[in-house]
Parts: structure tokens; C-alpha cells; sequence
């Protein structure tokens, strides 16, 4: 592991992970080779293999970048809110400002999944999993009532946050009022009032 760090110290490997993020993000893992990286950032295959091993090891890079970027946007949204239910308020708009900025490594993390890449999806997952966790803690500290399940939230929550991308723009809404539409319904959940919330 010391051995991969210290190759990364190049400055070869920012531009690397840049074009490599870039590339995953436009036309997918699979449609993306190695001789085409080689290309667009000047150097051989053999000097992108003296970066990482694999391909495999080139998107778990780009992956573990894209969800280091998303979390910190995350915890600096965070950081200075208490109340639970405006925390997690913050975290849905700071998720949805890090996926809806066009930045190539979200898109990576949100078009690629663990199971399109069964070679690594367990390392995959595990990323996804550290950022989740976020989601987790947050919704775990709201009022919701006992019968609701906070996993089936979570992910409802999380699908409709990633699906955004796909139709933002559209309706002209800003990122801060798609987070206050998206947490309504579980406000309402758990019977407070909106309007009341937001003062």
C-alpha cells in the first residue's frame, strides 16, 4: 500500500484521476479502456499501470475520490446545525448541490454501481456505505413515528435525491427548494408543520 501511495505522489496522477473520473462518467466503466486514458492524458498504458494496477483499481480510485468530495461538502453543511430535523435538511441539499454541480467524479458514484462492477463491488459498496452512514445517523435522530421504517426512508430518500440529474432544470426550482419539497413529506410523517419548521 505505502509502495501505490508513494507512485501517486506524481503529478501525473491528478491529471490521471481527473481524465479517469471524466471518461467513467460519460461513457461508463466498461466502455472506458485504458489505451483511451493513455491517450488523453499523454502517457502509455504502461505508465498508467505504474499508477494502479487494474482498471478495477483506477475506478476504485475515482470512486473513493467522488465519495471523499460528497462527504466533505456533506460535514461542512452539517457542521454548524444541531436540530435534527434542519440537519438532515442540510445534508439532502448538500447531496443535492455535490450531484447537480456536474462534477465527473458525482456522476461516477451516481451512475456506477457496486453490482456493475462485480470484480470490486464489495470495495464499491463499502464506499457507498461510509457515505450512507451520514444518511443513516441523520434519519435515525428524527421524530418519525414507530411504525415507519427508517432503512425504506433512507433509501427513498437517497433514489429520489439520485434521480434528480435526470430531470433538474426542468421545473426551475432551485437546489434549496428541492431539498425543502423532498423533506415535506416526511415532516408530515411525523406531524410537524412545514412552515412552522422552516422558522
Amino acid at each position: 500500500m505505502a509502495a501505490t501511495n508513494a507512485k501517486r505522489q506524481s503529478n501525473r496522477w491528478p491529471a490521471l484521476l481527473d481524465t479517469a473520473a471524466f471518461q467513467f462518467a460519460e461513457q461508463g466503466y466498461r466502455a472506458t479502456t485504458i489505451r483511451e486514458l493513455a491517450a488523453a492524458t499523454a502517457m502509455t498504458p504502461g505508465a498508467i499501470y505504474f499508477h494502479v494496477a487494474s482498471k478495477q483499481a483506477l475506478l476504485l480510485a475515482v470512486y473513493e475520490e467522488g465519495v471523499q468530495r460528497i462527504l466533505d461538502r456533506l460535514d461542512a453543511a452539517v457542521a454548524e446545525e444541531k436540530e435534527p430535523w434542519a440537519r438532515l435538511e442540510e445534508a439532502v441539499l448538500a447531496h443535492l448541490e455535490s450531484i447537480l454541480d456536474a462534477s465527473a467524479y458525482a456522476r461516477v458514484v451516481n451512475r456506477i454501481l457496486p453490482s456493475d462492477v462485480p470484480e470490486i463491488a464489495k470495495e464499491l459498496k463499502a464506499l457507498r456505505d461510509r457515505y450512507e452512514s451520514r444518511f443513516r445517523m441523520f434519519i435515525s435522530a428524527i421524530a418519525l413515528p414507530k411504525e415507519r421504517d427508517a432503512t425504506l426512508v433512507r433509501l427513498f430518500l437517497l433514489g429520489a435525491l439520485n434521480w434528480t440529474p435526470v430531470w433538474y432544470g426542468k421545473g426551475g426550482k432551485t437546489p434549496r427548494a428541492i431539498a425543502r419539497e423532498l423533506m415535506a413529506p416526511l415532516r408530515a410523517l411525523a406531524g410537524i408543520d412545514a412552515e412552522r419548521a422552516r422558522k
